[in-house]
C-alpha cells in the first residue's frame, strides 16, 4: 500500500508542472461540451498513462543514452507544439460557451491530445530520468504498485480538473475565454520555440 500511494504521489507531482499538457487540458474543459470535454479528457488520459509505462518499463534508458535521438525528439518535438500552440490561437475567437462553436473537430482533438503528451520532448525527457530511476530502485511487484499509483493519480488529475472546469466554465464569458485561449496558444508556441533553440543548441554544443 505505501508504494501504491508512493506511486500516487510521484504521479501527481510528474503531471502537475507539465505546462502544456495542462493548458490543453483546461483549453478543453472550457471550450467543449462535457460529453466531448470527458472524452478528450479520457484521451488524454490514456497518452499520459501509455507514456509513463513507456518510460518506466525502459525507453527512457534508449533516450539518454543516445544523444543524436535526444536532439531529434528535441526538434520534432518543438515543431509539433509550435503546431499546436498556433491551432488554439487559430481557433481562440470561435470558441463560443454554452454551444459547439468551432473548436477543434474530434479527430483534431483527439491527435492533439496525443501530441501534448508523446511530441513534448521536455516531458519525454524529464519523464525517462525520472520514472525510469524511479523503476530502477524497485523490485517487479513493488514496481506493478508503483506504476498502478502514477497511472491513478493521472487519471484523477485529467478527470477531476475537466469535470471541475467544465462545471464552472459558465460562470466564465466569452470575451474571458477567448483570451486565456489566445494567451495559452501564446505560451505554448513560445515553448515551442524554446525547445528548438534549446535543440540547436545541443547541435553547436556537439560539434
Amino acid at each position: 500500500m505505501l508504494v501504491l500511494l508512493k506511486g500516487i504521489l510521484i504521479g501527481f507531482s510528474f503531471i502537475a508542472p507539465i505546462g502544456m499538457q495542462n493548458v490543453f487540458m483546461f483549453n478543453n474543459a472550457l471550450s467543449n461540451r462535457f460529453a466531448k470535454a470527458f472524452f478528450v479528457a479520457s484521451v488524454i488520459w490514456i497518452a499520459d498513462a501509455s507514456f509513463a509505462l513507456s518510460a518506466f518499463w525502459g525507453f527512457g534508458a534508449i533516450i539518454m543514452t543516445n544523444i543524436w535521438l535526444k536532439i531529434i525528439i528535441m526538434l520534432a518535438g518543438g515543431g509539433l507544439v509550435i503546431w499546436i500552440g498556433f491551432n488554439i490561437i487559430k481557433t481562440a475567437r470561435q470558441v463560443k460557451i454554452g454551444s459547439t462553436g468551432k473548436t477543434l473537430s474530434l479527430s483534431k482533438s483527439v491527435l492533439t491530445a496525443f501530441l501534448v503528451v508523446w511530441g513534448n520532448p521536455q516531458a519525454i525527457i524529464d519523464g525517462a530520468l525520472m520514472l525510469g530511476a524511479f523503476r530502477s530502485t524497485l523490485s517487479f511487484n513493488d514496481a506493478l504498485l508503483f506504476i498502478l499509483g502514477v497511472v491513478i493519480a493521472s487519471a484523477i488529475w485529467f478527470f477531476g480538473i475537466t469535470v471541475t472546469v467544465n462545471m464552472l466554465r459558465h460562470k466564465i464569458s466569452n470575451k474571458v475565454l477567448i483570451f486565456i485561449n489566445f494567451i495559452s496558444g501564446i505560451v505554448v508556441m513560445i515553448y515551442g520555440i524554446y525547445i528548438l533553440i534549446h535543440g540547436v543548441s545541443q547541435i553547436i554544443k556537439y560539434f
